[in-house]
């Protein structure tokens, strides 16, 4: 059975090298009577904190702590902008290695953004959907656009989605930027289909999860198979480890919060190992701090490739570029 639901995630520029070293000690607030007792973190929409975590926060720090779900991170970050002579927020939570760019153009955060989980945006297949139709999954991108593959793919819309800009950047660095934009022709003219967000594709129109959809190949996470283990049958999907894309989260305290030192002691609580070791069973992310548990099934669902591609690309020179020429064939 199913009991913890797979994230992700999110949308668009920048590998950034980041940044800021938070203390992993709790911050408590000073007694300034004039600061309200509220923190509030906007976060995208696949963020998981349970109720005795935000309770925990509450008891250890003093404050109040409310979350704003925003949407997947693409959105989100376009309505921090939109928003940033008025903060909806004091600190953020998913702003990742596509967005840090944006975020940081923009002069959304004060100080540093600080790393808290990382993972990798691969494509999964649905074993049991090959079994019964008595052929090979795919084994890399390439073959994706091959005609026996044709319609069975479901991807996530670079503009709006980080994993699917995630994609699109590792097919830049993949193919080369001659040859990028053939690829992606190929890959319409296969009938791949498009979601605005990775919910959509992942839960409703991939066949292998929850949603039993039509399509059997889906851009999703390495992660993705451990949530989908079907008893002693194991797991009913698996990663194409080949042309992946490193994706990292981070967090960081908004300009103009109301309660920056509230912001500060979140962020101290987000890097705990309280916090970290619920990465992996709740948003089926790698937590960024070392020596803390990963379950055992991982061990036997997932692994971390050997190579990625794109991350180390310049999305601030470029995403505007893939983006344009994305529309194009896409439009």
């Amino acid at each position: 059975m199913k009991i913890f639901t797979h994230p992700k995630k999110r949308m668009i520029t920048a590998v950034v090298a980041i940044v800021g070293i938070a203390a992993v000690g709790f911050v408590v607030k000073s007694s300034s009577l004039t600061q309200s007792r509220d923190v509030v973190l906007v976060t995208h929409d696949s963020f998981v904190m349970s109720k005795s975590l935000i309770q925990e926060f509450d008891k250890r720090t003093g404050y109040h702590l409310r979350l704003i779900s925003a949407g997947d991170a693409g959105a989100m970050t376009n309505r921090l902008i939109l928003t940033s002579r008025a903060p909806i927020g004091d600190a953020v939570f998913g702003i990742d290695n596509t967005l840090a760019g944006t975020a940081l153009a923009h002069h959304l955060i004060n100080g540093a953004l600080t790393p808290t989980d990382f993972g990798d945006v691969c494509f999964n297949y649905d074993k049991y959907w090959f079994a019964n139709h008595h052929f090979a999954a795919p084994s890399s991108i390439s073959d994706l656009t091959k005609p026996q593959y044709k319609k069975l793919t479901v991807i996530e819309n670079p503009e709006s989605s980080s994993p699917g800009l995630a994609f699109l950047a590792a097919t830049v660095d993949k193919f080369g930027a001659a040859s990028w934009s053939a690829y992606w022709r190929a890959l319409k003219a296969n009938q791949v289909k498009v979601d605005d967000g990775w919910e959509a594709a992942y839960y409703t129109d991939f066949s292998g999860s929850s949603g039993k959809g039509a399509y059997p190949i889906v851009l999703s996470y390495g992660t993705s198979p451990a949530d989908e283990v079907r008893g002693s049958s194991g797991s009913q999907t698996a990663s194409i480890q080949d042309d992946c894309f490193k994706q990292t989260e981070y967090v960081g305290v908004l300009n103009g919060a109301h309660n920056i030192e509230g912001a500060k002691a979140l962020i101290s609580f987000l890097l705990s190992p309280t916090f970290q070791s619920t990465f992996p069973t709740t948003m089926y992310m790698y937590p960024i701090a070392k020596g803390v548990a990963i379950p055992a099934e991982w061990s036997k669902y997932t692994s971390l490739p050997m190579w990625t591609y794109g991350d180390t690309l310049n999305f601030d020179r470029d995403r505007a570029q893939w983006l344009a020429k994305w529309s194009q064939i896409f439009g």
